[in-house]
């Protein structure tokens, strides 16, 4: 059968639209038509569809099924037993009960992360955290995100939502009419906005800045890596050292300010704490002024460079991008508040193209137009558990229950569960010190994985659940930010005995006396029809075409009405500050914030500082490293596909390396490498590059951890994954974010017999019950 015979049927990945189908027995997947510039994500699917890292029938842990729940450090390295559906939910719904009535709700901890699927039913997290709170009445939450989680506690005090600075603020079309200069720190690359929650139809962002660069707008990269912009922007690269972006922010600030540059009128009008802030900024608080000479031997940036970046900037239709990247290091909270005091010095935030956007780039559902009509979603129910953990503490809550530690100006208690349930997330792909993690994962009585793949973080769980991937289940694409509403056929069968995760929990509920709270009668379809109502009815509050369920469903596709670019908050407040002041404590941008300096943090103030990192490149570690998002899979998912296997080198993920790095290590392009430092190691393949700065190298994080012997306390990871490197730390006080994007390492050449890989190789598996 030819391609042109096959049948093609509508789908959707958070990394774009598409249709696939059979050809003479391999599936083939296609792009969207309308798409015009597609993610090679989506070529991972044929190979990972009938990978052997599937998980085909629910497994038990062996240490757990002979001895019961309790810690065990055994998770990671024991067998599996392959059980029966129903011996699996006979044991998993006794246990819930019995932690339920030994402990309370507060006695599990829901997990997962959200990125699991594109679908607004078959969305794992959803699914999980409904079923928790209808069945127990709640369970011990996680806030924030790994992405965000400095930006989410510190936006809200100095602008607004996050939501609002990074999606309803600048968008792209604006950039490609109006900017003049975009100084992008910490960049944008086309990898990140690649992917976005609910699903992408059009990939806008390479087209939106070739029509700048080709108007004649500026694009500057300020990072330690070339690529982090394409070259479609034709951008300037500012290679800077890494975690020092604020010190480059600052000294701009004080050019501009001991110049006159600064828009005065703006920093009154719209502002608070100016002049606090320039006390600072001068050196009368300290001493020491933040001009370009104090910040060219932080930064490694010229001082002339710098006074003269100012002096580009001053005037014109400017517009500051600061990175998710930023503020996942050390003291991540102050790039993105002092990004926002430059772009205010500018005084061009409220205008189109011009003045302060979080996370531009970061995903492809930044700086796009909202559609009119909501998108529905599964209903999760009221949590009634009060207790929660900023996201990336979960090690300290798991080694550390019933400690105490400070967040966002309160002293919070860790919780002590005795029940982790995870369903739709790695954590041994985005937490740090997978070591450490390990040995917190230890400490739990029982861990839950509802998985499609042998992840790390299935092979330390108790109870391991085989779920379908989006491929082999029914759902609707939607997002808030794309127009295309996306009728997601099934493509294949279910692998093994793979359920969905809604099959599985009405079976779980209905086993612990709660299967209509669960349910409400509906089954799977059925919900697709109620969720996809709520669609029709606002089309028909507007007057606009709206097909019913089948009519949509035979055509695949629905197009969505998208509102007008009103440029969100800012715009609003710019146009009238005292009708639509902005939602901070004093409705206007704080430069200076007395909430924040109230709670009395040293390694958060109450205006942005320069905070020198703690771990910096020295002795055994003198390598920056920078563990960013990988650009061919969405974080580990599909490690094992087509396209992600096909980028790795000798089996194993790349690390980037400058030629002034390599050559006195006896390192060539192409060796196999270990990265180094106090917290753990791993093998990762040498390229040799120009494209990244001397004094760092780059390695992405998602390749599945492999530890070489699981039976060391800190075991080589064959793989390449780079969070056994990196610090599980909060960013401060603040916002307890993680600090996952840099950490310091040697890197050396691998001499030795290579170790094989089995990250994708099943467990062992003990005689079936």
């Amino acid at each position: 059968m030819t391609e042109a015979e096959t049948e093609f049927r509508p789908h959707s990945a958070h990394w774009g639209a598409f249709s696939a189908g059979w050809r003479d027995g391999r599936l083939v997947v296609r792009p969207h038509p309308g798409d015009p510039d597609p993610n090679l994500i989506l070529q991972n699917f044929p190979e990972a569809l009938r990978h052997q890292a599937r998980i085909a029938r629910p497994m038990v842990r062996r240490g757990w099924l002979e001895r019961g729940p309790g810690a065990d450090d055994r998770r990671g390295r024991d067998d599996y037993v392959a059980v029966s559906w129903d011996r699996a939910l006979e044991l998993l719904a006794g246990e819930l009960a019995r932690v339920r009535d030994a402990h309370g709700p507060e006695g599990v901890f829901g997990g997962s992360y959200g990125w699991s699927s594109a679908g607004r039913f078959h969305h794992a997290q959803s699914q999980v955290h409904r079923f928790l709170n209808m069945t127990l009445g709640g369970y011990v939450r996680s806030v924030n995100s790994y992405s965000a989680g400095a930006s989410n506690v510190i936006l809200p005090h100095v602008v607004g939502p996050t939501e609002d600075v990074s999606r309803r603020n600048v968008s792209w079309e604006a950039v490609a009419a109006h900017s003049e200069v975009v100084l992008a720190f910490g960049g944008m690359a086309l990898k990140n906005s690649m992917v976005g929650g609910g699903g992408i139809s059009r990939h806008i962002e390479r087209d939106a800045m070739r029509t700048a660069a080709a108007r004649g707008c500026e694009f500057i990269l300020v990072g330690p890596l070339r690529d982090d912009m394409p070259a479609d922007a034709g951008a300037e690269w500012l290679s800077i050292i890494p975690n020092t972006d604020t010190a480059l922010m600052l000294a701009l600030a004080h050019t501009l300010a001991s110049g006159g540059l600064h828009d005065r009128g703006f920093l009154d009008r719209y502002t608070l704490g100016w002049e606090k802030f320039e006390a600072y900024l001068f050196g009368r608080t300290d001493g020491q002024p933040k001009d370009a000479a104090w910040a060219a031997p932080i930064t490694g940036i010229a001082a002339e460079t710098i006074t003269a970046l100012a002096r580009r900037l001053a005037g014109r239709r400017s517009l500051i991008t600061v990175a998710h990247s930023l503020q996942r290091a050390e003291h991540g909270e102050q790039p993105v508040w002092m990004g926002l005091v430059l772009a205010a010095m500018l005084g061009q935030i409220g205008l189109p193209g011009g003045g302060y956007a979080y996370a531009l780039g970061a995903l492809a559902h930044t700086g796009r137009r909202q559609n009119a009509v909501s998108p529905a979603a599964l209903p999760q129910g009221r949590n009634r558990v009060g207790a929660y953990i900023p996201v990336a503490r979960i090690a300290d809550m798991l080694l550390n229950p019933g400690g105490s530690y400070e967040y966002n100006g309160q002293t919070l208690t860790y919780p002590a569960p005795k029940l982790v349930y995870w369903a739709g997330g790695n954590p041994f792909h985005h937490h740090q010190d997978l070591n450490r993690l390990r040995r917190a994962f230890r400490q739990v009585e029982t861990l839950v994985v509802h998985e499609i793949g042998w992840t790390a973080t299935a092979r330390h769980a108790d109870i391991v659940l085989p779920v379908t991937m989006t491929l082999e289940r029914e759902d609707i694409g939607s997002s808030q930010t794309d127009p295309l509403m996306v009728a997601m056929h099934r493509i294949a069968e279910p692998y093994g005995e793979a359920r969905d995760d809604y099959a599985i929990f009405s079976d779980l509920a209905a086993r612990l006396g709660k299967a209509e709270a669960f349910t409400e009668g509906r089954s799977a379809g059925d919900w697709l029809r109620h969720l996809y109502a709520k669609t029709e009815a606002d089309l028909i509050t507007k007057g606009l075409p709206a097909p019913d369920f089948d009519s949509f469903w035979r055509k695949g596709e629905l197009l969505l009405p998208q509102a007008e670019d009103d440029g969100g908050i800012l715009r609003a407040f710019r146009d009238d500050p005292d009708g639509a002041p902005l939602p901070t404590r004093s409705g206007r941008i704080e430069i200076f914030c007395e909430t924040i300096a109230g709670f009395g943090y040293a390694d958060c103030p109450g205006h942005p500082a320069w905070l020198p990192p703690t771990e910096a490149p020295r002795g055994e570690a003198p390598l920056h490293l920078i563990a960013n998002q990988p650009a061919t899979r969405l974080h580990s998912q599909f490690d094992y596909g087509g396209h992600s296997s096909g980028m790795k080198r000798r089996g194993r993920e790349v690390m980037r390396i400058h030629p002034a790095d390599a050559a006195p290590r006896g390192i060539a392009d192409g060796d196999v490498v270990t990265l180094r430092n106090t917290r753990g190691a791993c093998l990762a393949t040498a390229s040799v590059s120009e494209d990244i700065r001397p004094g760092v190298v780059q390695l992405p994080t998602g390749a599945w951890y492999d530890p070489e012997d699981p039976a060391e306390e800190n075991p080589l990871c064959v793989h390449g994954n780079p969070n056994v490197l990196t610090r599980d730390a909060g960013t401060s006080r603040l916002a307890q974010g993680c600090t996952g994007q840099i950490t310091t390492v040697e890197v050396t050449r691998f001499t030795g017999n290579l170790p094989p890989i089995r990250a994708f190789v099943p467990p062992d598996l003990a005689a079936a019950e």
